[in-house]
C-alpha cells in the first residue's frame, strides 16, 4: 500500500472510529435523558448510506469523513409538536443538557484510556533511552556517551519516546531540568541539563539537535558501507564487513572508529582491525592516512563510509499485564492530557510554535506511519488523537461542545438562558475562530509536505 492510499485509508478508519465514539456519547446520554434523536451521522454532507431505525432515528454515513453530528429534536431549529415537547433538547434541565454535551468529549476520554490499556497489554516496541553521542549543551552539562536516561524532571523515561517528549517539553521552557541517569558502568547520577543555554528561536523539531543528545539507536553500526578506491582500506575491506574491534578496543558502532584510528595514525603505525565477514572473523592491518573531509578539514582515516542501515532492532518494550495496564493507562492519559494542555498554553504565550497545529493531512500521514509500525503504535496514535478531540471540543469556543457548556454555565449562574443575540454573536465569533484554526492547520500541513 503506497503512502497516499495508506494515509487516506488509515485516516478514514481513524476518524471514523473516533468520531463514532464521540457522537455515540452524545447519542447515548441524550436517549437516557429522554431526548428524541432525529439523526446520528458519521461524516458531513450528503449521506452515502442511511437507514431509519425502529426508534425513528436516521443512522447515516456521509461523504466528508472529518466529523459527525447528532441532530436532536429542538424547538430552536424546527417546530415541535405539542405532544413531543417533553422530548425536545431545549426543554431539558440545564444539568441534563450539560450531561448530553459533555458526553461526547467524555466518550473520547474513555476511549483513550481503553486504547492505552490495549497498547500496554499488546506491548509497544521502542528503543532504550541510551545516549549515543553528547555534544553542545548536553556535553557541557556533563552527559556522556553510554548514559541511560532514567527520568527527566521527575518524569520516568522507560523508552526513548518518553525521553524525547520530556526533553522537547523542557526545552520549550528554557529552564534547567534535573535528569537522573545510569552511566555505562551502571552507576546512578543526578545531572542538571542547562536548557537555559539553548539559543533563542529553536523550534520543537530542532530541540533535540540543539540540546546535543543523539540516541544510541541512531548511531550507524560499525559496518562498512563503502570503501574508497584510493583509500588505505582499498582491497583490504569490503562493503558489509562488520568491524568488531580496533587494536583490541571494542567498536560498538561507527562513531567508535575514529579514536583508535587517529591514535594509530598519530603513532605512525598500522591499526589492527578485527572484522567479521560472511560469518567468519579475521584480522586486517591498515595504516591510516591524512584524508580530507568535504569541508576541507583534515583527519586520520582509512577511507571507509558507514553502511546505511534500515530501522535498527528495538531494544525496549513497554508492556504491562492486563491488571497492571489499568492504572498505567489512567496515568498515561493524565500525562498526555497535561502535555497537550501545556503545549496549547505555550502556543498561546508564544513559547511554542503554531506549527504544532496539525490538520487532516498530517493526521493521515501519522496514521499511516503508526499503522506501519505495528498494532501497539497504532493504538497509541488513536489514543492520542482521541484525547486531542476531547480536549479541543472542551475549549470554550462557540460551535464546539465547550462553547455550549459555557452557555449552560452562564445559565446556571444567571438563572436564565443566554439571549439569542448574544448566542448568535458567539456562534459567529466561534465560526471565524475555527475557520482561522483550520486555515492554519491546512497551511502547516502543506508546509510539512513541502519540508
Amino acid at each position: 500500500m503506497n503512502d497516499f492510499v495508506g494515509s487516506v485509508f488509515w485516516l478514514v478508519i481513524s476518524l471514523g472510529l473516533l468520531v463514532t465514539f464521540h457522537e455515540f456519547g452524545h447519542f447515548w446520554v441524550a436517549r437516557r435523558c429522554g431526548v428524541k434523536v432525529l439523526r446520528f451521522s458519521v461524516g458531513f454532507g450528503k449521506p452515502l448510506w442511511m437507514r431509519r431505525g425502529k426508534d425513528g432515528t436516521e443512522y447515516a454515513i456521509a461523504a466528508i469523513p472529518l466529523g459527525g453530528y447528532v441532530k436532536m429534536l429542538d424547538e430552536r431549529e424546527a417546530d415541535v409538536p405539542a405532544d413531543q415537547f417533553d422530548r425536545a433538547f431545549n426543554r431539558k434541565s440545564v444539568w441534563q443538557r450539560i450531561a448530553i454535551v459533555a458526553a461526547g468529549p467524555g466518550a473520547n476520554l474513555l476511549l483513550c484510556v481503553t486504547l492505552l490499556w490495549a497498547m500496554f497489554v499488546v506491548g509497544r516496541p521502542d528503543y532504550a533511552p541510551q545516549i549515543g553521542r553528547a555534544a553542545g549543551v548536553a556535553a557541557e552539562s556533563g552527559f556522556q556517551r553510554g548514559d541511560t536516561l532514567v527520568s527527566i524532571g521527575g518524569r520516568p523515561t522507560p523508552s526513548w519516546s518518553e525521553a524525547g517528549i520530556a526533553l522537547i517539553t523542557s526545552a520549550l521552557d528554557r529552564q534547567p531540568v534535573a535528569v537522573e541517569v545510569m552511566d555505562a558502568d551502571g552507576r546512578a547520577h543526578q545531572r542538571t541539563l542547562h536548557l537555559e543555554r539553548l539559543p533563542q528561536g529553536v523550534k520543537e523539531r530542532e530541540a533535540l539537535g540543539a540540546i546535543g543528545l543523539v540516541p544510541a539507536h541512531a548511531i550507524p553500526p560499525a559496518m562498512v558501507g563503502e570503501v574508497a578506491d584510493a583509500g588505505p582500506a582499498a582491497g583490504r575491506l569490503q562493503a558489509g564487513d562488520r568491524i568488531l574491534a580496533i587494536d583490541g578496543q571494542a567498536t560498538a558502532d561507527f562513531e567508535a572508529l575514529p579514536a583508535p584510528i587517529t591514535a594509530a595514525g598519530e603513532a605512525g603505525r598500522s591499526a589492527r582491525l578485527h572484522i567479521e565477514r560472511d560469518g567468519r572473523t579475521m584480522t586486517v592491518d591498515i595504516a591510516p592516512r591524512r584524508l580530507q573531509r568535504p569541508d576541507g578539514t583534515a583527519y586520520w582515516g582509512i577511507g571507509i563510509a558507514a553502511a546505511q542501515a534500515g530501522n535498527p532492532p528495538h531494544t525496549a518494550l513497554l508492556r504491562h499485564g492486563p491488571l497492571e495496564a489499568i492504572p498505567a493507562a489512567f496515568s498515561e492519559t493524565w500525562r498526555l492530557a497535561r502535555d497537550s494542555v501545556g503545549m496549547m498554553a505555550r502556543m498561546v504565550t508564544g513559547r511554542a510554535s503554531t506549527e504544532n497545529v496539525s490538520g487532516p493531512i498530517t493526521i493521515a500521514r501519522y496514521a499511516n506511519a503508526s499503522a506501519d509500525m505495528g498494532a501497539a503504535w497504532f493504538l497509541n496514535f488513536l489514543a492520542l488523537v482521541s484525547l486531542s478531540l476531547a480536549i479541543i471540543n472542551l475549549l470554550p469556543i462557540p460551535m464546539l461542545d465547550g462553547g455550549h457548556l459555557l452557555y449552560y454555565l452562564i445559565e446556571l449562574a444567571t438563572g436564565r438562558p443566554l439571549g439569542d443575540r448574544a448566542m448568535q454573536a458567539g456562534q459567529m465569533a466561534g465560526l471565524l475562530l475555527l475557520a482561522g484554526l483550520m486555515g492554519l492547520a491546512f497551511y502547516n500541513d502543506i508546509v510539512g509536505l513541502v519540508r
